[in-house]
């Protein structure tokens, strides 16, 4: 593609996985926004919980000053205390709810875009109870969400059956979802991410195409699935190219053709499109992103 990718999409990142000493809500969160925030190439930001009000102060200022786009990302607050949307036991389910409603105060402080969180685990033999689960948890922060300012609520997909197990989940069940929540909720809808598609078994036109009229935010990412000893085996975002992962340049560049097809990447109101890239013992954050920077160059150029 000869125009430049940022007529298309602004070039986002996620922070919390590119440092993911934060991803508690805890670190040196404010000196490595600014080190995102300070880098041309980004245009977006994606953030998670700050747990202190002057470190989060301090973000809000810094995120104010760049001129970027801010998303809120709620997934760690549910993965780092082991709680689940759509879990069947009424108590555990209301933990998850208000640590997500606690989330769109704090996405709406800073100011974000969107806010973004994923379905949790299930039983098969239960399925449809998990399914009306989050369903109801859904409407409720999608309505809060609305009552608060309006503020866009996405569901992540995830897979299903290898790391994080959750619910949502194949696109067949993905879309089922999207219908329901999007038809009495004007600020639904997904995220979908290339370092989930390898675990999904699912190629992006398999993934994309059936729920592109849901996708409102993207991330681009790699994964490791046919190596189980690997240690960035399952969803752990390990950089592009790495020995055994599934995702380089070729696959990334398929994933923007298909993003472009199905009329997310547009020159109207181009979205976001995050990196969400890991570093791995012993790499240095700013070596990763820089590398996923040169892959996404090559990769457009394919387009």
């Amino acid at each position: 593609m000869y125009a430049p990718m940022k007529d298309y999409f602004k070039p986002g990142i996620i922070h919390f996985m590119a440092y993911p000493e934060t991803m508690k809500g805890e670190g040196e969160i404010p000196g490595t926004v600014q080190k995102i925030a300070s880098d041309p190439y980004f245009h977006a930001i994606e953030v998670t919980w700050i747990r202190d009000a002057a470190a989060r102060a301090r973000v809000k200022q810094i995120l104010a000053s760049s001129r970027m786009t801010v998303a809120y990302g709620a997934q760690p607050r549910l993965l780092t205390q082991k709680l689940n949307i759509n879990d069947l036991d009424p108590e555990g389910r209301r933990k998850a709810l208000d640590t997500l409603l606690e989330g769109v105060d704090e996405a709406l402080e800073l100011e974000a875009s969107g806010f973004a969180f994923l379905s949790g685990p299930y039983d098969p033999s239960s399925i449809e109870e998990s399914y009306r689960a989050l369903v109801a948890s859904t409407r409720e922060i999608c309505s809060y969400a609305r009552s608060r300012g309006n503020l866009p609520v996405l569901l992540e997909v995830f897979d299903f059956d290898v790391d994080k197990k959750s619910l949502i989940g194949p696109v067949s069940l993905a879309r089922r979802f999207a219908e329901e929540i999007a038809a009495d909720h004007a600020n639904f809808g997904l995220l979908v991410d290339l370092s989930h598609l390898p675990l999904l078994r699912e190629t992006p036109r398999e993934a994309i195409l059936p729920v592109r009229e849901f996708i409102r935010h993207a991330h681009m990412g790699n994964c490791v699935v046919r190596d189980p000893l690997h240690p960035a085996y399952g969803d752990a975002h390990p950089r592009f190219g790495i020995p055994g992962g599934e995702n380089d340049v070729h696959e990334l560049a398929e994933y923007l053709r298909v993003l472009l097809e199905a009329g997310f990447l547009n020159t109207s109101r181009p979205p976001v499109l995050s990196f969400e890239v890991k570093p791995m013992a012993g790499e240095d954050p700013e070596v990763v992103i820089a590398g996923s920077k040169r892959v996404l160059d090559l990769a457009w150029a394919k387009v």
